[in-house]
């Protein structure tokens, strides 16, 4: 073999660690991106106090209940309410959000006047940042009694029929008034008077002060009337809870008014010759009845006196055969 043909055989092995070391390096691996923060928007309801179509109502210290759902949801994340008066924000209250994005806050506001509310969230790693819309309260400090008239008096009224006591909804403070807010008195402790004084109103605000039925499930449906001597109020009650309630006045103590289980059995209309408007009887002489004088105490012949203007409706509102309780 001669030397020229041995000759490129040094120059092939040489390449052979090249080619080896080319196929060993490795291309760097770029890290994903870190994810954009999430956009979010919330709604905004204020859940109670007393409401027209622009405004809400509050009486002072009592609590508002502000509610909402954000969107998207992000696990984590936490909001602000800021409760606004004057352009500054006299409280902050901050929430993480809860399940399925909904949250919840509740505070006591302070003194009269208006109160601007917002909810916000700072921007984070995990969500942009969002407000949700202004909304103002008025924190009112009222009162009123017969001859007042307007908003108060209409809000006072709207609330008494929802927690069942027997009123007009006129915005007028009439007569009929002043005994929806006497047996609301008497039915919660407050003085037998028919003015709304301060504590009637932060009530009323708060959705209390409702008669709660002894027999709530007595009669078809739960129809069934009771009186309360102790309090002197009768309720009319369906569906286990409050109807209508009404001042009224029962036997003096020489002649009391039965205490029992009963059913009406006989209802005779108009005016008798003893002075009984629209009488509807549950035990011998015994009926519920419109009259003349219905004082704040006991001071009938044993009958349940009611105010004459109230006693259409409650006569057309009884049927022969519902149940009626009479209790200390």
């Amino acid at each position: 073999m001669s030397i020229r043909r041995l000759l490129p055989i040094p120059v092939l092995l040489l390449a052979f660690p090249a080619a080896a070391h080319a196929q060993t390096v490795t291309t760097p691996v770029t890290p994903p991106p870190e994810p954009e923060p999430a956009a979010g928007k919330a709604s905004f309801k204020i859940a109670n106090g007393l409401a027209t179509k622009k405004t809400r109502y509050f009486a002072p210290s009592q609590q508002v209940v502000v509610r909402g759902v954000v969107k998207p949801y992000v696990r984590g994340e936490v909001l602000t309410l800021y409760a606004i008066r004057r352009g500054k924000a006299t409280k902050q209250v901050r929430r993480a959000v809860g399940r399925r994005g909904r949250y919840e806050f509740r505070f006591k506001v302070g003194k009269p006047g208006p109160v601007r509310l917002v909810v916000k969230h700072r921007a984070s790693s995990g969500q942009e940042a969002f407000r949700t819309r202004d909304e103002t309260i008025q924190v009112v400090d009222w009162e009123a009694g017969v001859g007042s008239r307007g908003l108060k008096v209409l809000l006072l009224q709207r609330a008494l029929v929802k927690l069942g006591f027997a009123t007009p909804v006129t915005g007028v403070y009439d007569g009929l008034t002043s005994n929806g807010v006497l047996a609301f008195r008497k039915t919660n402790g407050l003085g037998r008077s028919g003015y709304a004084m301060k504590s009637v109103f932060a009530m009323v605000m708060r959705g209390d002060g409702a008669y709660r039925l002894r027999y709530p499930r007595s009669g078809e449906n739960g129809k069934h009337v009771e009186f309360d001597w102790s309090r002197q109020v009768l309720v009319l009650a369906r569906g286990g809870r409050p109807y209508r309630v009404y001042h009224t006045s029962s036997g003096a103590p020489v002649t009391p008014t039965v205490f029992g289980s009963y059913r009406f059995y006989r209802q005779d209309y108009g005016t008798n010759s003893k002075g009984m408007v629209h009488s509807s009887y549950f035990i011998g002489g015994y009926a519920i009845h419109g009259y003349a004088s219905v004082p704040t105490y006991p001071a009938s012949h044993g009958c349940l006196r009611v105010p004459i203007p109230s006693a259409w409706s409650i006569f057309n509102w009884i049927d022969i055969g519902d149940p009626i309780h009479t209790y200390r």
